[in-house]
């Protein structure tokens, strides 16, 4: 099955459908935006519709209306996760990229178990407590079992700062019987990106290796969902092709696990292109997507698949990162290094790509603090069982929020009180204070109750 051609993405009914939306007048799109209110999401009518917008005022009302939209499912809560790259090793030949085969600018490293080990105290010493493990898409002698390893060495570190409480983890395209030993390492979720669902592109771009088998990688989260895993995460890599095209094929993309599973993606990525060491590609896109269009693409997904997290790396700078939280983004790496060893030995010439914000872990939560946003370091959900459609019914009638905010405000404390600076701690415990005096009910029961438990001394606390 899974080497036949993904026929649910139709290149032909994605151009249809763009040409028949081009132009929309502003009653057209003010109808999408009142369907998008009603938090049901899209169809890909709706969705080719709103990636026609350029007028100034008509880009505001999607702005707000994605903004309303944003807060009224998440709140104010961004989610914080640090990426742990353990191989640079790769056997593809993807010209946006440093970890390429051929490229010889780069330091390959496999990092060995103990070195994974410090690299976890590392990021556990900052205060992380959820990770991205991520590898190129080759293997040391130990083949796959290496990020088995990796995984539970992950999980086997214990510091007296605490511990990492869920690795996500971003893979090659594995086999089914694979990505039920995934299951079993006990993952949140997994990711991988698709790149361009373009298939000339595609094509195009990955030159060598077994990545250049489009219908392999995009048939992945089929498998991994039938070997159980529930929560997954889709992408694109921005800039390789018409952006336009790329939000219609993952809306396909999202609507066939949808129709296959009953759940679709957990998360979905919204990286762009960015430089890379000995990539032409990467410093000169082939469709470049412009700052305006980038935040209108993250509105967009926030619109069409309101109860997806959306992801926003470190790519992006300080300020366009900024920017997007009021737009939809509900989760964001910090601190973040794209190389094996980096938090112990930063060499970004051997990053997989260049970052955009180069901050630490404190700096940037003490921003998002200072925006009235609420750093969260949550992973009650994924430790209570609450994935994939049992996530999904607590979630669309809002009732995942009598978990999600109190969880949020005493994830922050224990920040607060084990790892932030002076400022940090200043501004933390007021958006707290002021955060739990906004709350009301249940929520500001379960607020309070989790906050003074911390404060009594008492970590991991969550409902």
């Amino acid at each position: 099955m899974y080497n036949v051609p993904a026929d649910f993405i139709n290149e032909k009914k994605i151009w249809e459908t763009i040409e028949q939306n081009l132009n929309p007048e502003p009653e057209r799109i003010r109808e999408v935006l009142a369907k998008a209110a009603e938090m049901k999401g899209l169809n890909m009518a709706d969705v080719a519709v709103l990636t026609c917008i350029s007028d100034p005022e008509m880009l505001g009302e999607l702005f707000n209306t994605a903004n309303t939209v944003k807060e009224t499912i998440y709140g104010k809560r961004l989610v914080l996760f640090a990426p742990l790259y353990i191989s640079n090793l790769c056997s593809n030949e993807c010209s946006y990229c440093a970890f390429r085969t051929t490229n010889k600018e780069i330091v390959r490293t496999v990092l060995p178990q103990e070195h994974i080990a410090r690299e976890v105290k590392e990021l556990i010493g900052q205060g992380h407590k959820r990770v991205l493990l991520v590898a190129g898409e080759s293997y040391p002698k130990q083949g796959f079992q290496y990020v088995l390893d990796s995984i539970k060495t992950v999980y086997d570190v214990k510091t007296e700062h605490g511990e990492i409480r869920r690795v996500n983890v971003n893979v090659a395209p594995l086999a089914k019987d694979e990505f039920r030993q995934l299951k079993d390492a006990g993952i949140g979720t997994y990711q991988i990106f698709q790149e361009t669902y373009h298939r000339e592109t595609y094509s195009k771009v990955h030159l060598g290796g077994k990545k250049r088998d489009y219908n392999w990688r995009v048939w992945a989260l089929h498998r991994a969902m039938e070997a159980g895993i529930d929560d997954v995460g889709i992408g694109v890599l921005f800039g390789l092709f018409d952006y336009r095209f790329e939000i219609l094929a993952m809306m396909q993309h999202i609507n066939e696990l949808e129709e296959k599973f009953g759940v679709g993606p957990h998360t979905i990525s919204v990286p762009r292109l960015e430089p890379a060491t000995n990539s032409d590609i990467a410093s000169h896109p082939p469709f470049p997507v412009s700052d305006i269009d980038f935040r209108k693409i993250v509105a967009i997904f926030r619109l069409a698949v309101p109860y997806t997290g959306i992801i926003m790396s470190t790519r992006e700078t300080a300020k366009m990162r900024r920017e997007t939280f009021a737009l939809g983004v509900s989760q964001i790496s910090a601190g973040s290094k794209t190389n094996p060893g980096g938090y112990e030995e930063e060499d970004e010439i051997s990053g997989q790509f260049s970052l955009g914000d180069h901050r630490k872990l404190d700096e940037v939560i003490r921003d998002v603090a200072s925006m009235g946003y609420i750093p969260s370091f949550c992973t009650a959900c994924y430790r209570m069982g609450r994935t994939g459609q049992d996530f999904m019914d607590l979630a669309k009638p809002g009732d995942i929020r009598l978990h999600c905010a109190p969880n949020a405000l005493s994830s922050f404390k224990e920040y607060l009180q084990n790892f932030a600076s002076p400022e940090t701690i200043e501004v933390g415990n007021k958006l707290i204070t002021d955060s739990i005096s906004g709350m009301s009910g249940l929520a500001k029961q379960r607020a309070e109750k989790l906050v003074k438990r911390v404060e009594s001394g008492k970590d991991d606390v969550y409902c």
